[in-house]
């Protein structure tokens, strides 16, 4: 595919009414000078720079790089998700992208399970697949990679449609007023091997790897008392981690401190003495402290909703939205406000400067820009949080999470590139069929294979947590091998390694397992794809050794031999 060769739309009103222009590649190589606007590509071989220069203000609605491509039978197109939690392979022409396709007119889907998706601003159907911001197609070895260098201007969407011989770049532009001179895309292009295009786009993407954190391995409170959680059960599990010793370098303290998530007063029927002693233990036993953290969501019914409704992002109707089902339901504090910014900048202080946690894991950032506005889009907005997150929390280390991962790139330090992994490992049965956000040990999983090339490159990986515990497991729980291969999974394709269980409790075997799977991965993956549909191979070499994983996602069955 030459990139260089393309049909460009672009769809805007004036005066209220729409208007489209189709302009051939040829048209735009020199300059395109129109009634409305003028566009120009700046982009040098292999690479496409559109930028449009309004010459009086014009609502766009449309923003479209279109191309011919003939797909090969057996190629792959790899479907970067919308955010962390969201599902992200490699599909063939035989394989369904699966999404809110059906429900996402329906304003209940929408507004609660769709709300941390893309369903309300992508298009989803049959034979048609999609990737946020960047994406590959991969014949065996060979290795064709597009990816955006700009998502400040907006979210960039990859389409390819296996039916029509069509692959498309669409910028996400609801919302966007063009006024003068703007970037609609900066979009490269790399062809050879899997781990060379890689290095190739991050080595031109604009913010680099911060390289504070190279590898987590430690605790987290969430998935063995999700908010039940007080001084008493921390301080044993902390206690509990000691048996680690060095291995072990982070406890994070997850979701359950405060009273409501959006008010962020400390609970002290919980911790009656506050987070500050709990800190200083420990730093005492030699570990890093973190601290979850959602800094934009607030809970329906936190006080600062009541006292502020003013705060809230709402929608063209003035109705606040919506953005997840977490706590009963949540809205989204809109960021660009001043006093909203001072409201969090006030707690970052808070978490830093008097109780002085080293970490937050800052979640569900997507809400902040779950509505365009001001003239904005996602893309932009989403692009200014993480500015601003950045800003409040200076050189302390950030783990994103559910957050769309381009803005965040050179941004946060580590990052989850997956879903929650559930405390049950079979999976649900609607989980393959509606929203591709759902928590799922086999998703999650996926995600940690596919999004390999992230790790290192950009960010540390984070593939959520893995257990060894037996109690407090649901029902169902996990079997041991099932325990086993997502800590190797874990182990070979992350580098934030978190567990959620009282470590204290361990036998020699867990305890064993345990500290293999914190090491940090000293090998190199060199392939992972699946050979069917629910059975996964991956080949690397760890300890001079060329070794074989394959396993199935859905039974958690594997075996690990020698390979040739």
């Amino acid at each position: 595919m030459n990139l260089k060769e393309f049909t460009l739309k672009i769809g805007y009103r004036v005066n209220g009414k729409y208007n489209e222009e189709s302009l051939d590649s040829s048209d735009v190589k020199n300059g395109y000078s129109g009634e409305y606007f003028d566009v120009r590509d700046e982009g040098g071989e292999n690479a496409v720079k559109i930028v449009v220069n309004a010459k009086t203000p014009v609502k766009a609605e449309l923003a479209e790089l279109i191309y011919d491509r003939y797909y090969e039978q057996t190629e792959r197109f790899f479907a970067n998700g919308f955010q962390s939690w969201t599902s992200s392979r490699e599909y063939k022409r035989t394989d369904t992208q699966y999404g809110l396709r059906t429900l996402s007119n329906l304003p209940i889907a929408r507004t609660f399970s769709g709300a941390s998706g893309d369903y309300a601003f992508t298009e989803y159907g049959k034979s048609l697949y999609h990737s946020f911001s960047y994406t590959y197609f991969r014949i065996d070895e060979k290795v064709e990679l597009v990816g955006s260098l700009n998502e400040r201007t907006g979210y960039t969407i990859f389409y390819a449609d296996y039916a029509q011989n069509v692959f498309a770049a669409v910028k996400d532009v609801e919302g966007l007023t063009l006024d003068g001179e703007y970037e609609l895309f900066d979009i490269v292009r790399f062809q050879g091997a899997y781990d060379d295009v890689f290095d190739a786009y991050f080595a031109l993407y604009p913010r680099k790897n911060t390289g504070r954190v190279q590898h987590l391995a430690g605790y987290t409170s969430w998935y063995n008392y999700y908010q039940n959680i007080n001084e008493e059960i921390i301080l044993r599990d902390l206690e509990g981690l000691s048996k680690a010793g060095k291995n072990a370098n982070i406890f994070q303290i997850d979701d359950g401190y405060e009273t409501k998530v959006g008010d962020w007063d400390m609970d002290t029927v919980k911790f009656p003495n506050g987070l500050a002693p709990i800190v200083e233990k420990i730093h005492a036993q030699g570990l890093m402290a973190g601290l979850w953290y959602a800094p934009f969501a607030a809970q329906f019914k936190a006080n600062v909703i009541k006292n502020h409704p003013d705060w809230l992002i709402r929608n063209k109707h003035g109705r606040p939205v919506v953005s997840g089902i977490a706590w009963g339901g949540f809205y989204a504090l809109d960021f660009e406000k001043e006093e909203v910014r001072e409201y969090i900048k006030s707690f970052f202080d808070k978490v830093f400067n008097e109780w002085h946690f080293d970490m937050v894991k800052l979640d569900f950032l997507y809400a902040a820009a779950i509505e365009p506005r001001n003239g904005k889009t996602r893309g932009q907005l989403m692009c200014e949080a993480m500015d601003f997150l950045r800003e409040c929390c200076g050189e302390k280390i950030i783990l994103g999470c559910g957050v769309p991962l381009a803005p965040a790139f050179g941004v946060v330090d580590a990052c989850r590139i997956s879903c929650d992994v559930e405390n049950t490992f079979k999976e649900k049965f609607y989980v393959k069929v509606t929203n591709q956000e759902i928590i799922s040990a086999k998703m999650a999983m996926i995600n940690s294979i596919y999004r390999r090339h992230l790790n290192g490159r950009i960010w540390a990986n984070d593939p959520d947590v893995f257990f060894l515990r037996d109690d407090g497991m649901k029902k169902a729980g996990y079997t041991m091998q099932q325990k086993q291969l997502l800590a190797k999974v874990n182990h070979i394709f992350g580098d934030v390694l978190f567990v959620s269980d009282d470590i204290g409790a361990y036998d020699d075997v867990k305890m064993q397992i345990l500290l293999d799977s914190y090491k940090k991965f000293d090998g190199k993956v060199l392939s992972a794809e699946h050979i069917a549909p629910e059975i996964l191979k991956v080949v690397f070499v760890e300890n001079e050794r060329k070794q074989m994983l394959v396993f199935d996602d859905l039974s958690g069955d594997y075996i690990v031999q020698e390979a040739e």
